[in-house]
């Protein structure tokens, strides 16, 4: 590739100096394109936390205090414990374990000093907390979550402190009918010698809240049916009462219909579904299957309780488990869990081996025929003026030289990919919520391509020359290392292709994020080469390259004009920042790259005009940068979304939600259809279908008729409980349409979405 390869013949003078600077400023992009995710991503898990770590973070839902408990002081040996006490206000609520129907489980990760080890979280007996039809597992009011902290004989206290010093980094989605998903970086100091108990009342009913092993026995027999529960040794003041049962596994029972404190209870008989016996101190219940379990696991965890008081066992699986996609038939309760994609933990069961390998290779060829399509999309516009004009220069190389730098730019192209798709697998290994097109949920990341595409189309203008502004030395760079300046152009092709990918990607990087890491990076490695193969075939074919016109003064002016599609990039990342950090944000971004481009100008400058214009130009940009920065960086919360609320009023009263979790099920429960739309302002493929299928008249109008309440999930920023839905839905980016409807299957639309296959749909309903 070549960034500046406009003049018909080596011999012009501009011409020289563009080849020259060619390789060192292609060095810059790349370093930007590849820095970028990763400098966004540490951005953006800092938004919203506290400037440093301290003992309680607090928010308008939940007070969340790091506690410790050491009596006996700090010594090798000895166990400690240490605990996160979640205060919520009222009618909100945090989650178990197992969080049921949708939620998720509060996370913890500990940074501690050597030879500290950190136990499991002793997780208290949950409350069952309904949500309209939904079950949902977790703790109202005050909760602490304790965790045993095992001090080695390798612990020294801290020099000259003579304390241990514990970090913790959490996460919990908190929920009312909305969830917000929030986190929180906490530190304590702990004194290695003395008595730190003043929070022993705490800890100590949260041991008292926590189940106690179970003395007698459980065993689940399982059926078409679904899960038959026996107890035998339960305390005799349990006798006769209705018990409730909490399952540990996720995804295997239907949560709403597990045995529960409203059951009727019987002294003889058969177990149904919310009737629980007891016969001859032996208590059992039958429990439905969940219409989303995809495992068959051998035994199966509980926690029954009454009331607060609760008794832990595991239960051995007693008979074969039904075919998952015969569970359709097994009667659920109303509003089942599958009618939503609402965010939960899942536990996932292999299938066959040749049904996974001939699956995996779908995708890959999914995944290059992607590639190639993605050549025409308009995100990669801008770099396919600059594969143009290396195609045309390459009539200049000798054949040898040609297949090496498209090998070379494949190469790039390719492991590119791979470096993005890693990131992005490396992140979710350690807990975060992320989904492809991560890196322009950041506003730095956002804020640095707004900058880097700026440069490119100054340069396109010709108001700049990037050979102007580096030292001689350069000069004959591009000339000695071809290959490293189309490897390079390549890593520009994938920073501003790969939020294109949805719509020809979506579920084959969905697939891809279930597989193992060597697979997974297969799918992401077979979309590079799709993107890269038409310039790979120029370059290794003569016939192709043949087909290009010859190098001429044409060059000039198709170089001057492709600087507008560069700066119509700039636009949508101005417009996406917007969405990032609001109207200041945008505003500040504007200004900076004015600020940029006088910097540019200046450079091209001559003689002393040159050096006194660039310096000045120079220091009033670092002040802007230090006065308005943060402005474009800082991620501007979003109003928070009320249910019921409705926005974007189309023909008849048509009009869009917000989506929360638990919102599909609510509007299902009550009579009414749902379609999603998960979406983001960074999504030109969702921007289109907005503008296009999702405003035509007749498609609003049906929506209207039949009574369609119209969601919208914006994936704009990072939304972990967003992101846990795609998955569900097979998904890992956007767009995605999907449209509910009790008692079925939900209907996901193709990302392209076209308003025939909308409309035969609700005519469907």
């Amino acid at each position: 590739m070549r960034l500046t390869s406009l003049h018909p013949s080596p011999p012009d003078t501009t011409g020289s100096r563009w080849h020259a600077a060619r390789t060192s400023a292609l060095f810059l992009i790349a370093a930007c394109a590849i820095l970028a995710p990763a400098w966004g991503q540490f951005s953006l898990q800092n938004i919203g936390k506290p400037a440093g770590p301290s003992a309680v973070v607090q928010t308008d839902q939940v007070r969340a205090e790091l506690l410790a408990h050491a009596p006996d002081g700090v010594d090798a040996g000895k166990t400690i414990w240490v605990g996160l006490q979640l205060t919520h206000q009222p009618q909100w609520h945090t989650y178990w374990k197992n969080p049921g129907d949708s939620g998720l489980p509060t996370t913890l990760q500990w940074t501690l000093p050597s030879g500290v080890t950190a136990g499991e979280i002793a997780w208290p007996t949950p409350e069952r907390i309904a949500v309209g039809s939904l079950a949902n597992y977790g703790y109202e009011g005050t909760v602490l979550l304790p965790v045993p902290l095992q001090i080695g004989p390798g612990f020294a206290p801290g020099f000259g402190s003579g304390e241990l010093t514990i970090k913790l980094s959490a996460s919990w989605l908190v929920c009312r009918q909305e969830c917000v998903p929030q986190d929180g970086l906490f530190e304590l100091h702990i004194p290695a010698r003395g008595s730190t108990a003043s929070h022993g009342a705490d800890f100590e009913a949260a041991r008292a809240a926590s189940p106690q092993a179970l003395s007698g026995a459980l065993t689940a027999t399982v059926d078409a049916d679904g899960v038959l529960l026996t107890a035998t040794g339960l305390p005799a003041a349990w006798q006769g009462r209705a018990l409730q049962a909490f399952p540990e596994s996720t995804n295997v029972l239907d949560a709403p219909h597990t045995a529960h404190a409203g059951d009727t209870v019987a002294s003889e008989g058969t177990p149904t579904k919310g009737r629980q016996v007891w016969q001859n101190g032996v208590w059992s219940a039958r429990m439905p299957l969940s219409i989303q379990r995809d495992s068959a696991p051998t035994a199966l965890p509980f926690v029954l309780a009454l009331g607060n008081q609760g008794l832990a066992g595991v239960a051995p699986v007693v008979g074969a488990w039904p075919p998952a996609q015969d569970l359709a038939a097994i009667p659920p309760g109303p509003q089942s869990a599958s009618n939503s994609a609402e965010p939960s933990t899942r536990q996932t069961q292999s299938p066959p081996a040749d049904s996974v390998g001939r699956t995996w290779v779908i995708a890959l060829l999914a995944a290059v025929l992607g590639g190639l399509i993605l050549n025409l999309m308009p995100c990669v516009l801008p770099v396919l003026a600059i594969k143009m004009f290396s195609l045309v220069r390459h009539k200049q190389h000798s054949r040898a030289s040609q297949r090496a730098q498209g090998v070379a730019y494949a190469v790039g192209v390719i492991l590119s990919f791979m470096a993005l798709g890693g990131l992005m697998l490396a992140l979710r290994a350690t807990g975060e919520q992320l989904g492809w097109g991560f890196q322009l949920q950041s506003p730095a990341v956002v804020a640095a391509l707004a900058a880097l595409f700026t440069l490119l189309a100054l340069n396109l203008a010709g108001v700049f020359e990037i050979g102007h502004v580096l030292p001689p030395g350069l000069a004959g760079l591009q000339m000695r290392h071809p290959m490293v300046d189309a490897f390079l152009t390549g890593v520009l092709a994938v920073a501003v292709a790969s939020p294109c990918t949805a719509p020809f990607m979506g579920a084959s990087l969905g697939y891809a994020i279930g597989l193992p890491s060597a697979q997974a990076l297969g799918i992401f490695a077979a979309l590079g080469f799709g993107l890269a193969l038409p310039f790979l075939a120029a370059s290794w074919v003569p016939a192709v390259a043949h087909w290009l016109p010859r190098p001429g003064a044409w060059m000039d002016t198709l170089r001057h004009f492709m600087a507008f599609p560069m700066l119509a990039t700039v636009v949508w990342l101005v417009w996406v920042l917007g969405h990032l950090s609001g109207v200041d944000g945008a505003a500040s971004l504007l200004l900076l790259l004015l600020a940029l481009a006088l910097v540019a100008w200046c450079l091209g400058l001559r003689g002393k005009t040159r050096r006194v214009g660039a310096t000045l130009s120079i220091a009033a940009c670092a002040v802007l940068l230090w006065a308005i920065g943060q402005n474009v960086i800082k991620m501007e919360p979003p109003p928070a979304p009320t249910l019921g609320t409705a926005s974007n009023p189309g023909p008849g009263g048509t009009a869009w939600q917000a989506w929360a979790p638990g919102r599909v099920d609510a509007e299902l429960a009550q009579g009414h259809p749902v379609f999603v739309d998960f979406t983001a302002a960074w999504c030109i493929t969702c921007q289109y279908n907005k503008k296009t299928t999702l405003a035509n008249a007749e498609v609003l109008t049906d929506f209207r008729d039949r009574k369609v309440t119209l969601l919208r999930a914006d994936w704009t920023r990072r939304d972990p409980a967003i992101t846990l839905a795609l998955e569900q839905l097979g998904r890992n980016g956007v767009p995605v349409y999907v449209l509910y409807q009790a008692g079925r299957a939900p209907v996901v639309f193709s990302e392209i979405l076209q308003a025939h296959a909308l409309r035969e749909a609700l005519a469907q309903l």
